[in-house]
């Protein structure tokens, strides 16, 4: 059976204890990092620490960082925070390490004033102003890669990457899984719709992230060694060369929305896994179709030709992993949300405006 590694980084917002939806006009980078610095500071081997050095644990917060005509940091602007695992050798320890984390951070985010609230975009607000407007360091700064240019418009925006690496799968045929998972991005994302709420109200679609990221930002990207022949030149990315020797032969997929439940996160990896395993399916595309994620972002799986396209992914990724029984189980149960034309989204709706 061939191996498979795993990781998770999944973004968490919060609400403030009174009610209001915590972003960057009514919370502080502070507060956010108080939460951080109260959770386990345990220096963790094989993820990134970044340039600023915020991302040396399991969390870190998550913003939009500002700096002045020299390049120093002036402030961060936050989000959320941002919990990430370990590379680990199955799924289910991945999914275990990452519920036990979240729910580390809900104890300590409670006692700080601030409750866990898991959705795929901002409720309130549609937009992240750069104010004041760059300056000429952060306007160079920002132009290094396509997400330096659209970094902004995370800001509003929740959701995962689902990190897998394949042994032995590397150079074209990485760049191939990329590209496999890129096209069939608009059949995999509509499991995990979680943004119903867009500008304090119902928008009448299940993925207003969807809507509004997906085609300007990837869907999936993979990390390669730098210098590599088969990096290509995309907009949004495809290709990127390893910032750290582990993230070589890495897969991220970064389309979908924030999920509630871990498990589910499982369920989209096995997914994921099936599909990158799979030698069948012909799609690729170098970069996302936005009008595709466009159109699912409105009403998911309720759409009989999303749902179609849904139910073939599945078949196609099962019959991939016929001998790896517990990732079979996992389909077994995304299908069954399959079946029930099931996604976060419509929960949260039946909600009501209360959720807010």
């Amino acid at each position: 059976m061939t191996r498979v590694r795993y990781g998770i980084e999944h973004e968490v917002s919060f609400r403030h204890a009174d009610g209001p939806f915590a972003d960057f006009t009514n919370t502080s980078f502070a507060l956010l990092q108080g939460i951080v610095d109260a959770l386990p500071d345990t220096p963790v081997p094989g993820l990134r620490i970044g340039d600023q050095g915020i991302k040396r644990t399991r969390w870190y917060v998550e913003g939009f960082e500002r700096f002045d005509e020299s390049g120093a940091l002036l402030r961060c602007d936050p989000k959320g925070i941002e919990v990430r695992t370990l590379i680990h050798d199955s799924v289910e320890a991945a999914v275990a390490a990452l519920g036990a984390d979240v729910a580390e951070l809900d104890r300590v985010a409670r006692a700080h004033g601030l409750e866990p609230w898991v959705t795929g975009f901002n409720p309130v607000r549609s937009r992240y102003p750069i104010d004041p407007p760059l300056n000429a360091w952060e306007r160079a700064h920002r132009t290094g890669s396509p997400e330096e240019r659209t970094a902004h418009l995370h800001m509003v925006t929740h959701g995962p990457d689902l990190n897998l690496s394949v042994a032995g799968l590397e150079g074209a045929a990485l760049v191939d899984a990329g590209a496999k998972l890129t096209f069939y991005s608009p059949w995999i994302v509509p499991f995990s719709f979680s943004s119903p709420f867009r500008d304090g109200g119902v928008w009448g679609g299940l993925s207003a992230r969807t809507a509004l990221r997906t085609g300007v930002r990837p869907a999936a990207m993979v990390f390669l060694e730098p210098g590599s022949p088969h990096a290509v030149a995309t907009d949004p990315s495809l290709t990127q060369p390893a910032r750290l020797p582990a993230e070589i032969g890495r897969i991220e997929f970064k389309a979908c929305d924030a999920c509630p439940d871990p498990v589910l996160y499982g369920e989209l990896l096995s997914l994921l896994t099936g599909l990158v395993l799979d030698d069948t399916l012909p799609g690729r595309a170098l970069v996302p179709d936005a009008a595709a994620h466009r159109h699912v972002a409105d009403a998911g799986l309720a759409d009989p030709d999303t749902h179609a396209r849904a139910g073939a992914v599945l078949t196609a990724a099962a019959a991939a992993l016929a001998d790896r029984p517990a990732d079979l189980a996992r389909l077994t149960s995304l299908r069954e949300r399959w079946e029930r034309r099931e996604c976060p989204a419509v929960a949260m709706v039946a909600g009501g405006a209360a959720a807010l």
